[in-house]
């Protein structure tokens, strides 16, 4: 029997494959490789998708965050609070931008941000909140605005994986000053390698981040800030113009797939075992579908045994991670959530191009292997 993909980007690609390929074609034609008209349509496009007045694309997910960060001017002697559950470049960011991050819980349920942890980590060196919309689903927005504006902190979400998703009447990525996501290939808005955005609705951030991006260039060979070279080429920006063409029914189909893993799984009694959960005045994007489960090990060795993948994001916490653990504070970090999470989440393949066939197999090992 055949294994199952984790995520399926063939089958993407052959379901759009006659406009990536045109559009890939007419840059090659056109030879304008860096810059091409390609980077500002996708820019306003994502702009009118997002609802924010402002769109940058960039070179990577790391990017996006690190490149309002400069613009904002945060660096050292700042604190940055953010979760202590999330990948790396999350806390890297803050690092490379020269301030500290300050690692707080999360919410068991849904693996977000504890907004009540953020406030009573707020000192007054603390300078941003950078949340993450985990998983695809947004954080609790309206408590971590309204924190913000209480003690006067920046906020940028770190969406990069949940572009598109919704919290109330608003879109993932528009809220605080800056929000940043990552195309990265197995996004579920993903480029053919690496690629970000940027998105505000402060017209004179939207500048600042502008020449950052660009070595801090107001004009060519003309810097007046330090910068970095974080420009997302012109053919990333064709093929995501593809994607985004039908992205927002691979988001109605990633909804499906959860939807059927939600019922297949509603009946299962087992140790630690849960399905992800979803609060009621938002929806997600899906980027992961991720149970926890007892003996994870024992439970990914069954499933690969029946030639179906897991993955795991994440098995370290940020502040565990060694580097980060001897040089940010992270061995003192609070976080015993976040530590339960590691040790004990599990995510199923998950793909908008997914039949109920490979979903049944995928249904059936899982029920097998906590029986």
């Amino acid at each position: 029997m055949s294994s199952i993909p984790f995520i399926d980007l063939k089958s993407q690609y052959n379901a759009l494959k006659t406009n990536i390929d045109s559009r890939i074609m007419k840059v090659l034609e056109s030879g304008a490789y860096i810059g091409g008209p390609e980077v500002a349509e996708l820019e306003k496009k994502l702009a009118e998708h997002t609802g924010v007045s402002h769109v940058l694309a960039c070179a990577s997910g790391t990017d996006a965050l690190l490149i309002p960060m400069m613009a904002l001017g945060i660096g050292p002697g700042d604190e940055v609070i953010t979760t202590g559950f999330s990948f790396i470049a999350t806390a890297e960011t803050i690092v490379l931008a020269g301030a500290k991050p300050i690692y707080v819980d999360i919410d068991k349920r849904t693996y977000n941000i504890d907004p009540v942890a953020i406030e009573k980590a707020i000192t007054p060196k603390t300078k941003a909140i950078v949340p993450v919309s985990l998983y695809g689903q947004v954080v609790d927005m309206d408590e971590i605005m309204a924190i913000a504006k209480k003690h006067n902190l920046y906020v940028l979400e770190d969406l990069a994986q949940s572009y598109g998703a919704r919290y109330k009447d608003k879109k993932s990525g528009s809220f605080g000053i800056a929000s940043g996501t990552s195309f990265y290939p197995a996004k579920p808005l993903g480029c053919y390698g690496d690629g970000g955005a940027i998105f505000t609705n402060d017209a004179k951030l939207a500048v600042a981040m502008k020449e950052v991006r660009e070595h801090g260039s107001e004009k060519r060979y003309y810097h007046t800030r330090l910068g970095v070279n974080g420009r997302l080429d012109t053919i990333q920006c064709a093929i995501l113009l593809a994607k985004l063409e039908r992205y927002d029914w691979e988001l109605e189909q990633r909804q499906r797939v959860a939807d059927r893993y939600n019922q297949a799984f509603s009946e299962i009694k087992a140790p630690q075992f849960t399905t992800p959960y979803i609060k009621p005045d938002r929806n997600c994007a899906w980027a992961q579908y991720t149970l926890t489960v007892e003996n994870r090990a024992e439970f990914q060795k069954k499933l690969q045994d029946k030639g179906v993948p897991t993955s795991v994001h994440y098995p370290m916490t940020m502040a565990d991670q060694p580097w980060y653990k001897e040089h940010t504070a992270g061995a003192t970090a609070n976080i015993p959530n976040a530590r339960w999470a590691a040790d004990h989440v599990v995510s199923l393949p998950m793909f908008p191009d997914m039949t109920n066939d490979i979903q049944d197999r995928v249904i059936e090992a899982v029920i097998t292997a906590l029986k």
